[in-house]
């Protein structure tokens, strides 16, 4: 059962895009709904007994009222690296069903392992890199994507909330695909951020309610691999600006949010070190005071956090489920990420705690095909682990520890969310 803290409503920011966003080159509504206010967290004062003597002197037996102090708002999220399908883990979807009794596609024993430490948090997001497909298909592998669309009821079980969605491959099917994918997350009611279905859409910055604070989620991609946005949605696809990025957090706290969180697609593939344009991107962004978080993908490993210009940053947090080369052993390696957010007095939030979650991706096998997400540490607490497994869970441990803490994050109090040695 889902906790009452969690995501309470999506709401589109009417303030924000007042200003130049009508017209009659809008391709479609961008599904965008309505959520609540967050209500006030406050107590009622309680008053202290009369005196029982009325002739006591007035000012003794004058009734003295305390107020309660309420408790600051806190709330915590978590993100997780790509979601890149190739053909091994559709066929274990398949495989995965039939093994059920039914037919067609099931991903949700790929991604069970990962459903404790996703729902013990308020907001978790995923990042779809891949356009989808129908339910039929045809689905396509690398190097241009079309993606089963029963992924996202994997993900929904697994307990993501929110999927971002802008990529370097968000138009590999062209206008059509990145449509098709935006109106399947919409008619399964999970809710997206990154690519827009209209212009207006794509103004617009949505906001989601968690545990009573307002979060504005942004999306950006360095590019889209060559292939050109369509011609008649050039804005479907927001790419990394930073003068844009700073604008939109501005534009994103002065109508609301509370926190900020920015989610950038960057980064040289397969270097576990951010490369000299990751680290002038967020030098220049975490300048500015709106900007509360930022986290990255897709080197497809894992990379480092830091605390630039006093901002958490999560460069890259490797691949959730992909099936590459098993001679680059880090690919099937990833970070779910935790961040802990608390009000200060002023009202203000900052991040409490940063904490990061090895995972490890089970290899495809032809003829067995059971490829799983597991959380590596639960994995090697939990005695069911087959031995066999156990020295490569250890060894993602080690590596993703190596990754996360390259720049000396432990130092700002960086910690592995759990230890499998506890």
């Amino acid at each position: 059962m889902r906790r009452a803290s969690r995501c309470a409503g999506w709401v589109a920011v009417v303030a924000l895009v007042a200003a130049g966003c009508s017209g009659g080159d809008d391709q479609a509504d961008d599904g965008s709904g309505n959520g609540s206010e967050p209500s006030e967290n406050t107590s009622e004062p309680a008053a202290d007994e009369p005196a029982d003597d009325p002739a006591e002197d007035p000012e003794d037996s004058a009734t003295e009222e305390t107020t309660e102090e309420p408790e600051p708002r806190a709330f915590t999220v978590a993100m997780s690296g790509d979601v890149l399908l190739h053909s091994g883990t559709w066929d274990t979807a398949e495989a995965d069903a039939a093994r059920a009794g039914r037919g067609g596609l099931d991903f949700g024993p790929m991604f069970a392992d990962m459903r404790p430490a996703l729902r013990s948090v308020d907001l978790a997001i995923c990042h779809l890199e891949t356009p989808l497909a129908t339910p039929q298909g045809p689905f396509a592998s690398y190097p241009v994507f079309n993606a089963p669309p029963q992924v996202v009821t994997g993900l929904q079980k697994a307990g993501y909330d929110v999927c971002s969605t802008a990529s370097n491959h968000s138009v590999d099917q062209g206008g059509d695909g990145l449509v098709r994918t935006l109106k399947t997350l919409n008619r399964v009611d999970m809710e997206h951020f990154g690519t827009a279905l209209s212009r207006k859409g794509s103004r617009r910055i949505d906001v989601v309610d968690v545990a009573e604070a307002r979060v504005a989620l942004l999306n950006y991609t360095y590019g889209t691999n060559g292939i050109p946005l369509p011609e008649d949605m050039p804005w479907s696809v927001p790419l990394i600006d930073p003068e844009r990025i700073v604008a939109d957090a501005a534009k994103a706290k002065r109508g609301g949010a509370e926190v900020v969180l920015v989610s950038l697609h960057f980064g040289t593939e397969y270097s576990t070190a951010p490369d000299s344009y990751q680290t002038s991107v967020v030098n220049r962004i975490t300048r500015s005071p709106d900007i509360d978080l930022v986290y990255g993908h897709p080197a497809h490993v894992p990379q480092p956090f830091d605390k630039v210009n006093g901002t958490w940053v999560a460069y890259g947090l490797g691949n959730f489920i992909a099936q590459q080369l098993t001679s680059m052993p880090d690919t099937y390696r990833g970070i779910t990420a935790r961040f802990s957010f608390r009000e200060k007095p002023s009202g203000e939030f900052r991040v409490t705690d940063a904490a990061y979650l090895p995972t490890q991706i089970t290899p495809y096998v032809s003829g067995d095909p059971r490829m799983r997400v597991l959380d590596a540490a639960a994995a090697l607490r939990d005695p069911a682990t087959p031995d066999g497994l156990r020295p490569a869970l250890q060894a993602t441990v080690a590596e993703v520890r190596a990754a996360a803490e390259l720049l000396n994050a432990d130092k700002h109090g960086l910690h592995l969310w759990r230890s499998w040695r506890d």
